[in-house]
Formats: structure tokens, sequence, C-alpha cells
């Protein structure tokens, strides 16, 4: 056998494992159906939030319009209701999809606070230790020891802020803490590698350092554990909204919907079901999705 075929069986059997990292987790993703079934499960979603027009009708969602009428209150799903009327005569199904909106609004914008805020903390205390990480690490176990969802009710009965800004500073607050601990554990190693000590030994300055070397290598597990909790954000405001704490009337989100629902579940099923469906999938979506690339990043993993 030539030398040439005994190259090219070597590096067929090597397959993913000679790739870069990025290259080797998409080599994982794309053999994985799980991925694509959540990926095509969040593109559908991110339609019904973008263009809630393109799949049912506002005027259906208000009384204003003679979309709601007291008279159609709990009619069940046929032809003039897809899938039933709620107790207001309104459809549940154009309510379900323009309630999206502000459901995945404060899951997005949790994410990405809870993000910037613990990997910027998490960069901060890492990087210059001492009594800066000391006071920070103390605060992130108080919050890492609050029970979620009761600290969530006790802000949201002491700020003055309503609607989904109140809902987004609440559960900020109580989730940044995670993104500093997975932050501050990579910059603390890779300030000491080799291509932090060059640019040091080069002349760069600390923000430089921690912004174009470390920050880059240390925030993917953060954005991935964002991911995730999307999912975990978006069901969190439901259940807030669930309280009478949330979202509150006239705006809608899946949320209150369920809430207005539960007195009606037993003689109108639908009510409660279609929103909660909508809530179970878009949750799962993002849970699948944040945990396939988790596993396809995760070295211990990988075949």
């Amino acid at each position: 056998m030539s030398d040439l075929q005994v190259e090219a069986q070597s590096a067929q059997a090597a397959g993913p494992e000679s790739r870069t990292v990025a290259a080797d987790a998409w080599y994982q993703l794309r053999r994985n159906w799980v991925f694509w079934v959540s990926i095509v499960l969040i593109v559908g979603i991110s339609a019904i939030v973008l263009f809630p027009g393109l799949f049912a009708s506002e005027d259906a969602t208000t009384s204003l319009t003679g979309g709601c009428q007291l008279e159609d209150s709990l009619e069940g799903p046929g032809d003039k209701f897809l899938l039933g009327a709620d107790q207001q005569g309104c459809d549940v199904y154009s309510l379900s999809i323009y309630s999206a909106r502000t459901s995945v609004t404060v899951g997005l914008l949790t994410a990405i606070g809870t993000t910037l805020i613990g990997s910027l903390l998490g960069l901060l205390a890492g990087f210059y230790g001492g009594k800066s990480d000391s006071i920070l690490s103390g605060v992130t176990s108080v919050f890492l020891g609050l029970p979620f969802v009761l600290g969530a009710v006790v802000l949201l009965s002491s700020i003055d802020l309503p609607g989904v800004w109140g809902v987004v500073l609440a559960l900020t607050l109580l989730s940044w803490a995670t993104a500093f601990r997975l932050v501050r554990a990579k910059t603390m190693e890779a300030k000491g590698q080799d291509y932090t000590l060059a640019a040091r030994a080069l002349g760069a300055k600390d923000l430089r350092i921690m912004f174009r070397h470390i920050l880059p290598n240390a925030i993917g597990p953060s954005i991935v554990v964002a991911v995730i909790s999307l999912g975990v954000f978006i069901g969190a405001e439901a259940t807030l909204s669930y309280l009478g704490l949330g979202i509150q009337p006239p705006d809608t989100s899946w949320g209150v919907m369920i809430s207005e629902a539960q007195n009606a579940f037993f003689t109108a099923p639908w009510v409660l079901m279609v929103p909660a469906g909508f809530l179970t999938v878009t949750v799962l979506a993002f849970i699948l999705l944040g945990e396939t690339v988790s596993d396809a990043l995760d070295p211990k993993l990988r075949k």
C-alpha cells in the first residue's frame, strides 16, 4: 500500500477529530435530528413574533374592532374560531399568536441582560482578582441562593415598574450570577495563557487584553447557557403573569392568557390548552437547542 493511500485512509478515519472546535461542533450538530427540530421550531416562532399578521388577524383579538363579541364567549373550535373563543369572545388562536411577541421579548431581553451583566462582572473579577473578586463572588453566592420565583415575586411587588420592563429587570437581577461564574472561571484560565502573556509583553493595556483576547474565548459557555435560559425565562414570565405579578391586562402574553383561562378550563379547555401549547413548544425548542449546542461543544461528549 502506498504512502498516499495510508495518509488518505488515516485522514478519513480521523473524520471530525482533525477539525477545529467550531467545525467539529457543527459536524456533530448537523447530524443531530434534535438540533434541526429545535431550529425549525425556533424559526417558526421567530416568524410568528416578527410577522404575526401573516398568521392571524389582529382584529380578532380586541373588541375595539368588533373582533370580540360577548355572545361568542367560550364558543368551541369551528369554522368561526379555529381553536375556539375565550370568555370575552376573542379568538384564542389569534390571541396566542399576538401574545407570542410579549413572551418571547421578555425571554430575549432577559437572556441578553443576564449575559452582558454576568459576563462583564465575571471578566473584571477573574482578571483582577483580589478584593474585587472576593466581593463580587460573595454577592454572586447571595443571588444564587435566592429562590428564583419567590425572589421575582418580592422584587415585582417592591418596584413600581409594570409591564415588560419590570419583569425583565426582576428576572435579570436574579439570573446574572450563572454567567458571572462561567466567565470568571474562563477568564482566570485564559489570563495565564501564552496569547495573553504575549499581548501584555507587547504593551497591550488591560482593557485591550480583556476585551480583545480574553472575552472572545471566555464568553462561549455563557452564550450556550443564555440560549437554554431563554426558554426558562419565557416560562418564568408565564408563571409571574399567572400569579398576577407579570404582564398586566390589557397587555397580553401567554401567561396572562393562562391566568385568565384557569376558571374556564373544565367547561372550555381550549382556552387554556392553546396558549399552554404555544408556551410549551417554545420553551422546549430553546432548551433543546441549548442542550444540543452544549453537547456539541463539550469535548468529553465528542466522539
